[in-house]
């Protein structure tokens, strides 16, 4: 985030631990609410869909438990719903030409650790008329001290100006 600031970019975060996220109730109301996110459900969802629709780009931080995002990232994943209107009588697509990119954290190495997520991210990628930039990741070996060493921060750093090219 420092590195994206450093660039001139402007960055929300959002902290999905201590958000409430419910699951997609599969209603489909938002597929019949024109130009709008429009989830029935009074959670913060709401808030979240605000700041993605306001974004140029999306990335997606994680801990990769057992080849996939937290809970709580998987809630936002899934209620995706709201920002493609391709199931009811409103149409479009709100949040097309986003850029989407991955920083992940993961136990077992790499692609066999990352890999089922980024699919997943890009197929969603793909239904939604979204850029995939790509993926920074670095695998936990000594708790915080993985994710402190001079290679992973010039890699998260790389990744971002990376993000930034693709966004202008």
């Amino acid at each position: 985030m420092e590195e994206l600031k450093t660039q001139n970019a402007e960055v929300q975060y959002i902290e999905l631990e201590k958000m409430t996220i419910n699951s997609c109730k599969e209603c489909y109301i938002c597929q019949d609410t024109a130009g709008v996110y429009g989830c029935v459900q009074k959670d913060d969802m709401t808030e979240i869909a605000e700041k993605i629709l306001w974004a140029d780009a999306i990335i997606l931080a994680t801990p990769i438990f057992a080849w996939y995002c937290t809970s709580k990232m998987k809630a936002v994943l899934d209620r995706h719903y709201g920002f493609n209107k391709y199931y009811g009588s409103a149409g479009g697509c709100l949040w097309e030409g986003k850029k989407v990119g991955i920083i992940a954290t993961h136990g077992y190495e790499g692609d066999y650790a990352t890999e089922p997520f980024e699919v997943g991210v890009k197929r969603l990628c793909t239904h939604s008329n979204l850029k995939y930039v790509g993926m920074y990741s670095v695998q936990d070996n000594d708790n915080l001290a993985s994710f402190q060493t001079s290679e992973a921060v010039e890699g998260a750093k790389a990744f971002a100006r990376k993000v930034i090219r693709e966004v202008m």
